[in-house]
Protein backbone atom coordinates (compact mmCIF):
# COMPACT_ATOMS: atom_id res chain seq x y z
CA UNK A 1 0.00 0.00 0.00
CA UNK A 2 1.28 3.20 -1.08
CA UNK A 3 1.80 6.07 1.66
CA UNK A 4 -0.19 9.01 1.21
CA UNK A 5 1.39 12.51 1.43
CA UNK A 6 0.17 15.21 3.32
CA UNK A 7 0.76 19.09 2.93
CA UNK A 8 1.48 21.58 5.98
CA UNK A 9 -0.92 24.63 5.17
CA UNK A 10 -0.35 25.79 9.32
CA UNK A 11 0.11 29.43 9.08
CA UNK A 12 0.38 29.43 5.54
CA UNK A 13 -1.94 32.52 5.04
CA UNK A 14 -2.24 33.37 1.51
CA UNK A 15 1.04 31.68 0.55
CA UNK A 16 0.76 29.00 -1.21
CA UNK A 17 1.55 25.60 0.77
CA UNK A 18 4.28 24.18 0.84
CA UNK A 19 5.80 21.78 -1.50
CA UNK A 20 4.12 17.79 -0.30
CA UNK A 21 6.35 15.63 1.82
CA UNK A 22 5.89 12.41 3.03
CA UNK A 23 4.95 13.27 6.59
CA UNK A 24 4.93 17.01 6.79
CA UNK A 25 7.90 17.92 9.58
CA UNK A 26 6.79 19.14 12.70
CA UNK A 27 7.93 22.87 13.30
CA UNK A 28 9.17 22.76 16.81
CA UNK A 29 6.52 22.19 19.15
CA UNK A 30 4.18 22.06 16.32
CA UNK A 31 3.01 19.28 15.27
CA UNK A 32 5.08 16.94 17.69
CA UNK A 33 2.77 13.79 17.58
CA UNK A 34 2.25 13.60 21.52
CA UNK A 35 1.49 17.19 22.18
CA UNK A 36 -1.15 16.89 19.33
CA UNK A 37 -2.69 14.15 21.32
CA UNK A 38 -2.41 16.31 24.07
CA UNK A 39 -4.61 19.03 22.76
CA UNK A 40 -6.93 17.00 20.84
CA UNK A 41 -7.67 14.97 24.11
CA UNK A 42 -8.47 18.38 26.23
CA UNK A 43 -10.80 18.92 23.17
CA UNK A 44 -12.58 15.82 22.84
CA UNK A 45 -13.08 14.98 26.95
CA UNK A 46 -15.40 18.10 26.86
CA UNK A 47 -18.09 16.50 24.51
CA UNK A 48 -17.37 13.28 25.65
CA UNK A 49 -18.26 14.31 29.30
CA UNK A 50 -20.72 16.12 28.20
CA UNK A 51 -22.51 13.17 26.86
CA UNK A 52 -23.21 11.54 30.00
CA UNK A 53 -22.10 14.81 32.76
CA UNK A 54 -25.60 15.79 31.73
CA UNK A 55 -27.19 12.01 32.92
CA UNK A 56 -26.68 13.10 36.93
CA UNK A 57 -27.98 16.54 36.53
CA UNK A 58 -31.04 15.52 34.52
CA UNK A 59 -32.62 14.95 37.70
CA UNK A 60 -31.85 18.49 39.28
CA UNK A 61 -32.77 20.16 36.01
CA UNK A 62 -36.31 18.44 36.00
CA UNK A 63 -37.15 19.36 39.14
CA UNK A 64 -35.44 22.98 38.74
CA UNK A 65 -37.24 23.70 35.39
CA UNK A 66 -40.19 21.81 35.98
CA UNK A 67 -39.13 19.55 33.40
CA UNK A 68 -41.30 16.59 31.87
CA UNK A 69 -39.66 12.84 31.11
CA UNK A 70 -39.93 14.10 27.83
CA UNK A 71 -38.27 17.21 28.24
CA UNK A 72 -35.06 15.55 30.01
CA UNK A 73 -34.98 12.93 26.85
CA UNK A 74 -34.70 16.08 24.57
CA UNK A 75 -31.60 17.44 26.69
CA UNK A 76 -30.19 14.23 25.54
CA UNK A 77 -31.70 13.55 22.21
CA UNK A 78 -31.41 16.77 20.93
CA UNK A 79 -27.74 16.71 21.54
CA UNK A 80 -27.53 13.45 19.94
CA UNK A 81 -29.39 14.44 16.69
CA UNK A 82 -27.75 17.31 16.10
CA UNK A 83 -24.09 15.23 16.37
CA UNK A 84 -25.17 12.42 14.18
CA UNK A 85 -26.96 14.82 11.08
CA UNK A 86 -23.57 16.83 11.34
CA UNK A 87 -20.42 14.52 11.87
CA UNK A 88 -20.37 13.49 8.15
CA UNK A 89 -20.00 16.84 6.52
CA UNK A 90 -17.87 17.95 9.56
CA UNK A 91 -15.62 15.67 8.76
CA UNK A 92 -15.53 16.45 5.15
CA UNK A 93 -14.57 20.12 5.84
CA UNK A 94 -11.86 18.91 8.13
CA UNK A 95 -10.75 17.21 5.13
CA UNK A 96 -11.23 19.74 2.78
CA UNK A 97 -10.56 22.67 4.62
CA UNK A 98 -7.96 21.36 7.30
CA UNK A 99 -8.27 19.50 10.91
CA UNK A 100 -6.84 22.22 12.83
CA UNK A 101 -9.44 25.13 11.46
CA UNK A 102 -12.51 22.66 12.27
CA UNK A 103 -11.00 21.76 15.60
CA UNK A 104 -10.43 25.22 16.54
CA UNK A 105 -13.80 26.13 15.43
CA UNK A 106 -15.71 23.65 16.70
CA UNK A 107 -14.31 24.04 20.88
CA UNK A 108 -14.73 27.87 20.79
CA UNK A 109 -18.53 26.78 19.27
CA UNK A 110 -18.68 24.08 21.52
CA UNK A 111 -17.79 26.29 25.00
CA UNK A 112 -19.64 29.12 24.05
CA UNK A 113 -22.97 26.58 23.51
CA UNK A 114 -22.02 25.52 27.20
CA UNK A 115 -21.83 28.79 28.63
CA UNK A 116 -25.20 29.40 27.32
CA UNK A 117 -26.78 26.56 28.65
CA UNK A 118 -25.76 27.59 32.11
CA UNK A 119 -27.20 31.00 31.30
CA UNK A 120 -30.86 29.17 30.33
CA UNK A 121 -33.88 29.87 32.76
CA UNK A 122 -36.05 27.39 30.34
CA UNK A 123 -35.94 23.90 29.36
CA UNK A 124 -36.59 24.99 25.96
CA UNK A 125 -33.58 26.91 26.00
CA UNK A 126 -32.02 24.48 27.50
CA UNK A 127 -32.75 22.27 24.52
CA UNK A 128 -31.78 24.31 21.77
CA UNK A 129 -28.29 25.34 22.90
CA UNK A 130 -27.86 21.55 23.68
CA UNK A 131 -28.63 21.39 19.75
CA UNK A 132 -25.67 24.09 18.93
CA UNK A 133 -23.34 22.34 21.39
CA UNK A 134 -23.86 19.06 18.99
CA UNK A 135 -24.04 20.83 15.76
CA UNK A 136 -20.11 22.34 16.98
CA UNK A 137 -19.28 19.10 18.50
CA UNK A 138 -19.53 17.55 15.57
CA UNK A 139 -17.15 19.21 14.14
CA UNK A 140 -14.37 18.99 17.02
CA UNK A 141 -14.98 15.59 16.81
CA UNK A 142 -13.73 14.06 13.33
CA UNK A 143 -11.15 16.63 13.22
CA UNK A 144 -9.47 15.29 16.19
CA UNK A 145 -9.05 11.57 15.23
CA UNK A 146 -7.70 13.23 11.53
CA UNK A 147 -5.30 14.77 13.22
CA UNK A 148 -4.00 12.32 14.96
CA UNK A 149 -3.65 10.14 11.87
CA UNK A 150 -2.18 12.53 9.75
CA UNK A 151 0.32 13.14 12.75
CA UNK A 152 1.38 9.61 14.28
CA UNK A 153 3.37 6.75 11.76
CA UNK A 154 1.83 3.20 11.41
CA UNK A 155 3.28 1.90 14.28
CA UNK A 156 2.35 4.52 17.13
CA UNK A 157 -1.20 5.03 15.92
CA UNK A 158 -2.72 2.28 17.44
CA UNK A 159 -1.63 3.48 21.14
CA UNK A 160 -2.46 6.91 20.44
CA UNK A 161 -6.04 5.93 19.79
CA UNK A 162 -5.44 3.69 22.85
CA UNK A 163 -4.84 6.90 25.29
CA UNK A 164 -7.34 8.48 22.89
CA UNK A 165 -9.95 6.18 23.55
CA UNK A 166 -9.26 6.15 27.05
CA UNK A 167 -9.70 10.03 27.19
CA UNK A 168 -13.39 9.29 25.57
CA UNK A 169 -13.88 6.50 28.00
CA UNK A 170 -12.84 7.88 31.36
CA UNK A 171 -14.89 11.42 30.16
CA UNK A 172 -18.08 9.35 29.34
CA UNK A 173 -17.72 7.10 32.31
CA UNK A 174 -16.30 10.34 34.72
CA UNK A 175 -19.53 12.38 33.85
CA UNK A 176 -21.19 11.48 36.58
CA UNK A 177 -18.82 11.65 39.28
CA UNK A 178 -17.96 14.96 38.45
CA UNK A 179 -21.47 15.92 37.58
CA UNK A 180 -22.43 14.53 41.04
CA UNK A 181 -19.95 16.77 42.92
CA UNK A 182 -20.95 19.96 40.60
CA UNK A 183 -24.96 19.31 41.44
CA UNK A 184 -24.60 18.76 45.05
CA UNK A 185 -21.99 21.34 46.21
CA UNK A 186 -22.44 23.72 43.76
CA UNK A 187 -25.74 23.78 40.94
CA UNK A 188 -26.72 21.51 37.59
CA UNK A 189 -25.49 24.82 35.38
CA UNK A 190 -21.68 24.29 36.73
CA UNK A 191 -22.17 21.33 34.37
CA UNK A 192 -22.11 23.28 32.06
CA UNK A 193 -19.88 26.15 32.62
CA UNK A 194 -16.86 23.71 33.07
CA UNK A 195 -16.57 23.64 29.49
CA UNK A 196 -15.83 27.21 29.50
CA UNK A 197 -12.20 27.06 30.89
CA UNK A 198 -11.33 23.74 29.39
CA UNK A 199 -12.05 25.31 26.10
CA UNK A 200 -10.18 28.13 26.42
CA UNK A 201 -7.04 25.29 27.33
CA UNK A 202 -7.98 23.52 23.94
CA UNK A 203 -7.76 26.81 22.20
CA UNK A 204 -4.85 27.65 23.25
CA UNK A 205 -3.07 24.10 23.28
CA UNK A 206 -4.55 24.18 19.94
CA UNK A 207 -2.71 27.25 18.29
CA UNK A 208 0.49 26.59 20.04
CA UNK A 209 0.83 22.68 19.21
CA UNK A 210 -1.21 21.95 16.03
CA UNK A 211 0.03 21.56 12.84
CA UNK A 212 -2.19 21.46 9.65
CA UNK A 213 -2.09 18.44 7.51
CA UNK A 214 -3.65 17.34 4.56
CA UNK A 215 -3.85 14.52 1.83
CA UNK A 216 -2.56 15.00 -1.15
CA UNK A 217 -5.50 14.26 -2.79
CA UNK A 218 -8.00 15.60 -0.39
CA UNK A 219 -11.22 16.47 -2.16
CA UNK A 220 -11.42 20.29 -3.71
CA UNK A 221 -15.23 20.53 -4.21
CA UNK A 222 -18.20 19.87 -2.36
CA UNK A 223 -21.34 17.38 -2.37
CA UNK A 224 -23.54 20.29 -1.87
CA UNK A 225 -26.62 17.63 -2.92
CA UNK A 226 -25.18 14.90 -0.91
CA UNK A 227 -24.93 16.58 1.84
CA UNK A 228 -28.55 17.26 1.51
CA UNK A 229 -29.69 13.80 1.01
CA UNK A 230 -27.32 12.33 4.01
CA UNK A 231 -28.54 15.13 6.45
CA UNK A 232 -32.18 14.76 5.53
CA UNK A 233 -31.71 10.75 5.72
CA UNK A 234 -30.04 10.84 9.16
CA UNK A 235 -32.59 13.78 10.72
CA UNK A 236 -35.77 11.41 9.28
CA UNK A 237 -34.29 8.12 10.96
CA UNK A 238 -33.12 10.04 14.24
CA UNK A 239 -35.92 11.85 14.45
CA UNK A 240 -38.13 8.68 14.12
CA UNK A 241 -36.23 7.31 16.95
CA UNK A 242 -36.39 10.07 19.33
CA UNK A 243 -40.57 10.50 18.81
CA UNK A 244 -41.68 6.75 18.68
CA UNK A 245 -41.99 6.73 22.21
CA UNK A 246 -44.52 9.33 22.20
CA UNK A 247 -46.27 8.75 19.02
CA UNK A 248 -45.91 4.89 19.32
CA UNK A 249 -44.37 2.64 17.02
CA UNK A 250 -47.30 1.54 14.96
CA UNK A 251 -48.14 5.11 14.47
CA UNK A 252 -48.34 6.35 10.62
CA UNK A 253 -45.88 9.05 11.55
CA UNK A 254 -43.17 7.57 12.86
CA UNK A 255 -43.47 4.83 9.62
CA UNK A 256 -43.53 8.10 7.43
CA UNK A 257 -40.07 9.26 8.70
CA UNK A 258 -38.91 6.02 9.08
CA UNK A 259 -39.78 5.67 4.91
CA UNK A 260 -38.72 8.98 4.44
CA UNK A 261 -35.32 8.17 6.08
CA UNK A 262 -34.92 4.89 3.42
CA UNK A 263 -36.07 7.00 0.81
CA UNK A 264 -33.47 9.79 1.40
CA UNK A 265 -30.42 6.88 1.93
CA UNK A 266 -31.36 4.85 -1.74
CA UNK A 267 -31.26 8.73 -3.25
CA UNK A 268 -27.98 9.32 -1.59
CA UNK A 269 -26.67 6.20 -2.71
CA UNK A 270 -27.23 6.81 -6.17
CA UNK A 271 -26.36 10.26 -6.49
CA UNK A 272 -22.84 9.16 -5.05
CA UNK A 273 -22.71 7.07 -7.79
CA UNK A 274 -23.03 9.53 -10.26
CA UNK A 275 -21.04 13.19 -8.34
CA UNK A 276 -17.69 13.42 -9.37
CA UNK A 277 -15.98 14.42 -5.47
CA UNK A 278 -19.00 12.53 -3.25
CA UNK A 279 -19.52 13.39 0.20
CA UNK A 280 -18.48 9.28 1.34
CA UNK A 281 -17.39 7.16 -1.97
CA UNK A 282 -19.50 4.40 -1.42
CA UNK A 283 -16.36 2.19 -2.21
CA UNK A 284 -15.39 2.58 1.43
CA UNK A 285 -18.54 0.48 2.54
CA UNK A 286 -17.00 -2.65 0.13
CA UNK A 287 -14.14 -3.12 3.00
CA UNK A 288 -15.98 -5.20 5.24
CA UNK A 289 -13.93 -4.99 8.34
CA UNK A 290 -14.95 -0.96 7.92
CA UNK A 291 -18.75 -1.70 7.72
CA UNK A 292 -18.30 -4.00 10.57
CA UNK A 293 -16.77 -1.24 12.75
CA UNK A 294 -19.69 1.29 12.10
CA UNK A 295 -22.24 -1.55 12.83
CA UNK A 296 -20.35 -2.57 15.71
CA UNK A 297 -19.97 1.08 16.98
CA UNK A 298 -24.06 1.32 16.86
CA UNK A 299 -24.77 -1.86 18.76
CA UNK A 300 -22.37 -0.54 21.65
CA UNK A 301 -23.80 3.10 22.06
CA UNK A 302 -27.19 1.31 22.01
CA UNK A 303 -26.33 -0.84 25.19
CA UNK A 304 -23.70 1.86 26.57
CA UNK A 305 -25.63 4.96 26.52
CA UNK A 306 -29.05 2.96 26.67
CA UNK A 307 -28.10 1.04 29.95
CA UNK A 308 -26.74 4.31 31.40
CA UNK A 309 -29.59 6.65 31.36
CA UNK A 310 -31.80 4.33 33.44
CA UNK A 311 -28.54 3.58 35.71
CA UNK A 312 -28.44 7.50 36.86
CA UNK A 313 -32.34 7.46 37.88
CA UNK A 314 -31.61 3.77 39.38
CA UNK A 315 -28.95 5.41 41.64
CA UNK A 316 -30.66 8.65 42.55
CA UNK A 317 -34.34 7.99 42.52
CA UNK A 318 -34.80 4.34 43.96
CA UNK A 319 -31.81 3.87 45.94
CA UNK A 320 -31.99 7.69 47.16
CA UNK A 321 -28.43 8.39 46.45
CA UNK A 322 -26.99 12.35 46.06
CA UNK A 323 -25.99 13.06 42.94
CA UNK A 324 -21.90 12.80 44.08
CA UNK A 325 -23.30 9.37 45.82
CA UNK A 326 -24.38 8.07 42.26
CA UNK A 327 -21.59 9.07 40.41
CA UNK A 328 -19.14 7.68 43.00
CA UNK A 329 -21.29 4.24 42.91
CA UNK A 330 -20.02 4.45 38.73
CA UNK A 331 -16.53 5.20 40.41
CA UNK A 332 -15.44 1.00 38.61
CA UNK A 333 -16.91 1.85 35.72
CA UNK A 334 -14.72 4.84 35.11
CA UNK A 335 -12.14 3.33 36.62
CA UNK A 336 -12.17 -0.09 34.74
CA UNK A 337 -12.37 2.54 31.07
CA UNK A 338 -9.05 4.53 32.24
CA UNK A 339 -7.23 1.51 32.78
CA UNK A 340 -8.64 -0.66 30.11
CA UNK A 341 -7.88 1.78 26.83
CA UNK A 342 -4.58 1.73 26.52
CA UNK A 343 -3.72 -1.48 27.52
CA UNK A 344 -6.76 -2.33 24.73
CA UNK A 345 -4.59 -0.76 22.33
CA UNK A 346 -1.51 -2.62 23.08
CA UNK A 347 -3.60 -5.88 23.13
CA UNK A 348 -5.10 -4.84 19.58
CA UNK A 349 -1.55 -4.00 18.09
CA UNK A 350 -0.05 -7.62 19.17
CA UNK A 351 -3.37 -9.52 18.48
CA UNK A 352 -5.15 -7.57 16.16
CA UNK A 353 -8.71 -6.32 16.86
CA UNK A 354 -10.57 -9.22 16.09
CA UNK A 355 -10.38 -10.98 19.63
CA UNK A 356 -10.24 -7.78 21.88
CA UNK A 357 -13.10 -6.69 20.03
CA UNK A 358 -15.49 -9.94 20.49
CA UNK A 359 -14.40 -10.25 23.74
CA UNK A 360 -14.94 -6.80 24.91
CA UNK A 361 -18.70 -7.39 23.61
CA UNK A 362 -19.34 -10.62 25.25
CA UNK A 363 -18.37 -9.04 28.67
CA UNK A 364 -20.77 -6.43 27.81
CA UNK A 365 -23.66 -8.58 27.33
CA UNK A 366 -22.60 -10.28 30.57
CA UNK A 367 -22.81 -6.75 32.45
CA UNK A 368 -25.93 -5.86 31.07
CA UNK A 369 -27.19 -9.15 32.07
CA UNK A 370 -25.90 -8.68 35.90
CA UNK A 371 -27.41 -5.27 36.07
CA UNK A 372 -30.63 -6.99 34.96
CA UNK A 373 -30.78 -8.38 38.20
CA UNK A 374 -30.53 -5.43 39.99
CA UNK A 375 -33.27 -4.95 42.62
CA UNK A 376 -34.20 -2.01 44.94
CA UNK A 377 -32.08 -3.32 47.83
CA UNK A 378 -29.53 -4.56 45.98
CA UNK A 379 -25.46 -3.65 47.64
CA UNK A 380 -22.68 -1.68 46.33
CA UNK A 381 -20.13 -4.30 46.09
CA UNK A 382 -22.98 -6.12 43.51
CA UNK A 383 -23.40 -2.90 41.65
CA UNK A 384 -19.51 -2.37 41.39
CA UNK A 385 -19.17 -5.91 40.05
CA UNK A 386 -21.39 -4.98 36.75
CA UNK A 387 -20.20 -1.78 36.54
CA UNK A 388 -16.41 -2.61 36.35
CA UNK A 389 -16.95 -5.38 33.85
CA UNK A 390 -19.41 -2.95 31.80
CA UNK A 391 -16.13 -0.79 31.69
CA UNK A 392 -13.63 -3.31 31.10
CA UNK A 393 -15.56 -5.00 27.92
CA UNK A 394 -16.07 -1.00 26.74
CA UNK A 395 -12.89 -0.33 26.30
CA UNK A 396 -10.97 -2.22 24.08
CA UNK A 397 -14.55 -1.92 21.71
CA UNK A 398 -13.77 2.13 22.28
CA UNK A 399 -10.22 1.87 20.78
CA UNK A 400 -10.77 -0.88 18.55
CA UNK A 401 -13.55 0.10 16.52
CA UNK A 402 -12.30 3.77 16.12
CA UNK A 403 -9.17 1.87 14.49
CA UNK A 404 -10.88 -0.37 12.24
CA UNK A 405 -12.71 2.50 10.57
CA UNK A 406 -10.05 5.23 10.54
CA UNK A 407 -7.48 2.55 9.59
CA UNK A 408 -9.50 1.41 6.88
CA UNK A 409 -10.12 4.29 5.29
CA UNK A 410 -7.64 6.25 2.96
CA UNK A 411 -5.88 9.02 4.40
CA UNK A 412 -7.65 11.96 2.27
CA UNK A 413 -10.90 10.61 4.02
CA UNK A 414 -9.64 10.25 7.39
CA UNK A 415 -12.35 13.02 8.22
CA UNK A 416 -15.24 11.41 6.75
CA UNK A 417 -13.94 8.04 8.39
CA UNK A 418 -13.92 9.88 11.86
CA UNK A 419 -17.25 11.36 11.38
CA UNK A 420 -18.55 7.93 10.32
CA UNK A 421 -16.88 6.43 13.63
CA UNK A 422 -18.56 9.21 15.45
CA UNK A 423 -21.80 9.28 13.92
CA UNK A 424 -21.98 5.59 14.21
CA UNK A 425 -21.98 5.98 18.45
CA UNK A 426 -24.82 9.05 18.43
CA UNK A 427 -26.86 7.12 16.51
CA UNK A 428 -26.75 4.13 18.66
CA UNK A 429 -26.54 6.87 21.37
CA UNK A 430 -30.20 7.61 19.80
CA UNK A 431 -31.46 4.44 19.19
CA UNK A 432 -30.49 2.72 22.74
CA UNK A 433 -32.29 6.11 24.64
CA UNK A 434 -35.61 5.70 22.16
CA UNK A 435 -35.48 1.84 21.85
CA UNK A 436 -34.85 0.90 25.68
CA UNK A 437 -36.99 4.04 26.89
CA UNK A 438 -39.98 2.11 24.91
CA UNK A 439 -39.24 -0.92 26.01
CA UNK A 440 -39.10 0.66 30.22
CA UNK A 441 -42.37 2.68 29.13
CA UNK A 442 -43.96 -0.16 27.80
CA UNK A 443 -43.09 -2.33 30.90
CA UNK A 444 -44.18 0.34 33.17
CA UNK A 445 -47.81 0.64 31.71
CA UNK A 446 -48.47 -3.02 31.68
CA UNK A 447 -47.48 -3.56 35.04
CA UNK A 448 -47.74 -0.87 37.19
CA UNK A 449 -52.12 -1.04 37.19
CA UNK A 450 -51.27 -4.18 38.18
CA UNK A 451 -48.99 -3.37 41.36
CA UNK A 452 -51.06 -0.44 42.29
CA UNK A 453 -54.05 -2.76 42.50
CA UNK A 454 -52.06 -5.68 44.12
CA UNK A 455 -51.01 -3.01 46.65
CA UNK A 456 -54.43 -2.44 47.88
CA UNK A 457 -53.92 1.62 46.96
CA UNK A 458 -56.89 3.33 45.86
CA UNK A 459 -57.76 2.94 41.77
CA UNK A 460 -56.45 5.88 39.66
CA UNK A 461 -58.41 6.84 36.80
CA UNK A 462 -56.91 6.86 33.52
CA UNK A 463 -55.26 10.19 33.15
CA UNK A 464 -53.99 10.07 37.02
CA UNK A 465 -52.63 6.54 35.93
CA UNK A 466 -51.01 7.86 32.90
CA UNK A 467 -49.27 10.63 34.85
CA UNK A 468 -48.36 8.12 37.83
CA UNK A 469 -46.21 6.13 34.83
CA UNK A 470 -44.65 9.04 33.52
CA UNK A 471 -42.70 9.35 37.14
CA UNK A 472 -42.45 5.93 37.89
CA UNK A 473 -40.17 5.78 34.68
CA UNK A 474 -37.94 7.64 36.22
CA UNK A 475 -38.54 5.81 39.40
CA UNK A 476 -39.60 8.69 41.59
CA UNK A 477 -43.40 7.64 43.52
CA UNK A 478 -46.44 10.10 42.19
CA UNK A 479 -47.08 11.27 45.56
CA UNK A 480 -49.59 13.24 46.28
CA UNK A 481 -48.83 16.59 49.10
CA UNK A 482 -50.28 15.08 52.67
CA UNK A 483 -50.37 11.49 51.92
CA UNK A 484 -50.08 9.29 55.32
CA UNK A 485 -46.81 7.71 55.90
CA UNK A 486 -48.19 4.53 55.22
CA UNK A 487 -49.81 4.74 52.02
CA UNK A 488 -46.59 7.18 50.70
CA UNK A 489 -44.80 3.97 51.29
CA UNK A 490 -46.85 1.38 49.73
CA UNK A 491 -46.94 3.96 46.82
CA UNK A 492 -43.35 3.99 46.77
CA UNK A 493 -42.40 0.50 46.78
CA UNK A 494 -44.84 0.16 43.86
CA UNK A 495 -43.19 2.72 42.35
CA UNK A 496 -39.96 1.14 42.79
CA UNK A 497 -40.59 -2.27 41.75
CA UNK A 498 -42.39 -1.47 38.75
CA UNK A 499 -39.56 1.19 37.70
CA UNK A 500 -37.07 -2.02 38.63
CA UNK A 501 -39.14 -4.61 35.94
CA UNK A 502 -38.59 -1.81 33.50
CA UNK A 503 -35.20 -1.41 34.04
CA UNK A 504 -34.82 -5.23 34.07
CA UNK A 505 -36.19 -5.57 31.13
CA UNK A 506 -34.32 -2.85 28.84
CA UNK A 507 -30.98 -4.61 29.99
CA UNK A 508 -32.08 -7.67 28.94
CA UNK A 509 -32.70 -6.35 25.84
CA UNK A 510 -29.19 -4.15 25.83
CA UNK A 511 -27.71 -7.74 26.13
CA UNK A 512 -29.00 -9.42 24.19
CA UNK A 513 -27.80 -6.48 21.24
CA UNK A 514 -24.38 -6.92 22.82
CA UNK A 515 -24.48 -10.78 21.96
CA UNK A 516 -25.11 -9.71 18.50
CA UNK A 517 -22.37 -7.29 18.47
CA UNK A 518 -19.86 -10.02 19.21
CA UNK A 519 -20.53 -11.85 15.90
CA UNK A 520 -20.16 -8.41 14.23
CA UNK A 521 -16.81 -8.45 15.91
CA UNK A 522 -15.61 -11.20 13.91
CA UNK A 523 -16.25 -9.58 10.90
CA UNK A 524 -13.21 -6.75 11.67
CA UNK A 525 -9.40 -6.77 11.08
CA UNK A 526 -6.47 -4.82 11.21
CA UNK A 527 -6.81 -1.13 9.09
CA UNK A 528 -5.46 -1.65 5.86
CA UNK A 529 -4.02 1.95 5.07
CA UNK A 530 -2.70 2.16 8.69
CA UNK A 531 0.24 2.78 7.30
CA UNK A 532 -1.02 5.72 5.70
CA UNK A 533 -0.27 7.71 8.74
CA UNK A 534 2.24 10.56 8.30
CA UNK A 535 5.45 9.79 9.51
CA UNK A 536 6.15 12.60 11.78
CA UNK A 537 9.85 13.41 13.80
CA UNK A 538 10.73 13.01 17.62
CA UNK A 539 7.73 10.73 18.53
Amino acid sequence: MTSQTTIDTTGSGDKAPTAPSKGAPADGLRGHPWFTLITVAVGVMMVALDGTIVAIANPAIQKDLGASFADVQWITNGYFLALAVSLITAGKLGDRFGHRQTFLIGVVGFAAASGAIGLSSSIAAVVAFRVLQGLFGALLMPAALGLLRATFPAEKLNMAIGIWGMVIGASTAGGPILGGVLVEHVNWQSVFFINVPVGVLAVVLGVMFLLDHRAENAPRSFDLLGIALLSGAMFCLVWALIKAPAWGWGDGKTWAFVVGSVVLFAAFAIWETKVKEPLIPLTLFRSVPLAAGVVLMVLMAIAFMGGLFFVTFYLQNVHGMSPIDAGLHLLPLTGMMIVGSPLAGVMITKLGPRIPLAGGMAATALAMYGMSTLETDTGSAAMALWFALLGLGLAPVMVGATEVIVGNAPMELSGVAGGLQQAAMQIGGSLGTAVLGAVMASKVDSDLAGNWTAAGLPELSPAELAQASEAVQVGVPPLAAQTPPEVAAKITGVAHDTFISGMSLASLVAAGVAVVAVFVALLTKRGENAEAGAGVGHI
